[in-house]
């Protein structure tokens, strides 16, 4: 009997765990679902309950299946829930999509373990691994990591970090703590992406008279999408040939600005060259790509996550009432006052804030991360971190990389944790599309066809 232990039940996590129980189907392969939350198919991005956190990408975008695109759609009205193909689901509905998936791929070699895991060591004899939890150690064949999204970097200021006090919020995700705040608490949101819009939401909606503040390095908010997507067939791709970081930029900004001139839709130009960003990233050696990250990621970071629509209006609209306020600078000084904090922000000013929330994104760099499975990974020397901190060393198909820059046998990673190989791999058209052909090659590799006799 064969068994493969992805470790992470979260968007990555469950779509390799269905996509693999399919491609082996009819075989004795098992596969082990470690979660260290309390339900699978959640995650990060898919936990909340909230029906006001939409989706950032369109239903028909976000299908399981690369080779099936109408499948969300189908299930969600096969299920009575209201979709719109070009509109944007809950994100709640996501999870229970998910969580169908999973149910119906599991045809009883499915096992899922509520646990961290806290080690994988390599077999002492043999192919193979033992991961190690707190429910016992079992061996795998085979190991994913798919834990999605770390936790964010913890706030700091140039006094050290933040004091683990009642103001100090360290998780944007943490929606009982928002929610528990009272109803005329000023609270200051550390970044302005999608997280911090979520957070807003959270806070604003409804008959309250909070107010909040968005801090930013730069005071941007994510772009909106449009009610209906914009066509694509106008843009130019990348010429063939040598490839840098500022002529990925330039080709880009060019479209942009060209588009805004002609009042064409800019986003098409993100939008177009989606399906070869991988591949034009793949173009760039170490140091350019190390030049576009430096340079040139945050301006395509806003043109690329964006906002849906309805999203974006709620946003508006508490700006337009005076409740949300939008501030360049990050955060650079707080001092503690008990129950409240002072916050430093541009231009002098300051304000008393009920609450500092953290929204500044996941962490990426695995010499910051104090999680204890990679921790030990690394210790063993069987993971390494990116050469720019983006992520886990690995192939561009997710086979990780030791420390000499060796694969590691039967040792995979799916999602998040592959950006600094192929850049976009944090969505759901991506992390399908490797949970897929993983899947194939892991099926491939270990499933064993019965010979008749």
């Amino acid at each position: 009997m064969t068994t493969i232990s992805i470790i992470g039940g979260g968007a990555s996590g469950t779509l390799t765990a269905v996509h693999l129980l399919h491609a082996s189907r009819g075989s004795d392969l098992r596969v082990v679902l470690h979660e260290r939350g309390a339900a699978v198919a959640r995650g990060v991005a898919y936990g909340t309950t909230d029906e006001r956190h939409l989706l950032n990408v369109r239903s028909r975008d976000m299908s399981a299946f690369p080779d099936d695109p109408g499948h969300l759609v189908e299930w969600a009205l096969g299920a009575g829930r209201p979709v719109d193909p070009l509109g944007f689901l809950p994100r709640a509905t996501y999870a229970a999509y998910l969580d169908h998936l999973l149910a119906e791929a599991d045809d009883g070699r499915l096992t899922v373990r509520t646990e961290e895991v806290a080690d994988v060591l390599p077999a002492p004899v043999g192919p193979g691994y033992y991961v190690r939890g707190p429910q016992g150690t079992t061996r795998a064949d085979g190991v994913v990591l798919a834990y999605g999204n770390l936790p964010p970097r913890a706030l700091s200021t140039t006094d050290g970090p933040l004091p683990e006090t009642s103001w100090h919020l360290p998780s944007a995700w943490d929606t009982a703590a928002l929610d528990a705040l009272a109803d005329d608490a000023t609270v200051v949101l550390v970044g302005s992406g999608l997280t911090a819009v979520d957070a807003a939401i959270t806070l604003l909606d409804g008959d309250t008279r909070r107010r909040v503040v968005m801090l930013s390095r730069n005071g941007l908010l994510p772009r909106a999408h449009l009610p209906l997507p914009c066509s694509t067939s106008w843009v130019t791709q990348a010429p063939t040939g040598p490839l840098s970081a500022d002529g990925l930029a330039a080709l880009v900004t060019a479209q942009v600005d060209r588009a805004r001139e002609r009042g064409v839709c800019w986003r098409s130009v993100v939008d177009g060259l989606r399906g070869t960003t991988q591949r034009l990233w793949l173009r760039l050696d170490t140091a350019e790509r190390a030049r576009f990250v430096r340079e040139h990621a945050r301006g395509w970071e806003v043109l690329r996550h964006r906002m849906a629509p309805g999203v974006a209006e709620r946003i508006r609209s508490y700006a337009d009432q005076g409740r949300l306020e939008v501030v360049g600078g990050g955060l650079t000084a707080v001092e503690d006052l008990g129950t409240q904090a002072r916050v430093a922000l541009a231009g002098g000013r300051s304000i008393e804030a009920d609450a500092v929330v953290n929204c500044t994104g996941p962490l990426t760099d695995l010499d910051a991360t104090a999680v204890p499975l990679l921790a030990a990974l690394r210790r063993r020397r069987l993971l390494a971190r990116d050469a720019l901190g983006l992520g886990v060393a690995c192939l561009p198909d997710g086979t990780v990389l030791d420390d000499q820059g060796l694969v590691v046998p039967d040792l995979h990673v799916v999602g998040p944790p592959r950006k600094g190989a192929l850049w976009e791999t944090t969505a759901v058209p991506e992390i399908r599309t490797q949970a897929a052909e993983l899947a194939e090659r892991l099926a491939a590799r270990h499933v064993r066809v019965a010979v008749p006799a």
